[in-house]
């Protein structure tokens, strides 16, 4: 897979993580684990460029002790995956005209 459709679809697999509740670094791998294997060196690079692109933000809660960072998706983070959604139907499109000869 190119490397920056892949990386474009982690992105959206992270905020999608994070949708519907706030979340930290070891949970969202956990709850991407049944779709996609991601790694926390993977991981960390993407929450920093979206919080650094307003897609989430960062707020760190104390929990054992030690510090403990939630992220949270913004409006712009939603609108992100909403047109996503939207740039999906005509990616299965594209699909289906490259695959039209093919049989199963």
């Amino acid at each position: 897979m190119d490397i920056q459709m892949k990386r474009g679809l982690l992105d959206i697999c992270v905020l999608a993580a994070i949708q519907n509740e706030d979340s930290y670094g070891y949970q969202i791998i956990k709850d991407m684990q049944p779709y996609i294997e991601i790694s926390e060196s993977t991981l960390y690079p993407i929450l920093r460029r979206l919080e650094a692109a307003a897609l989430l933000t960062v707020r760190a809660v104390e929990h054992n002790g030690r510090l403990r960072k939630y992220y949270h998706i913004t409006a712009a983070g939603r609108a992100r995956i909403a047109a996503f959604a939207e740039e999906w139907k005509e990616i299965t499109m594209i699909y289906q005209f490259v695959t039209r000869g093919e049989k199963p």
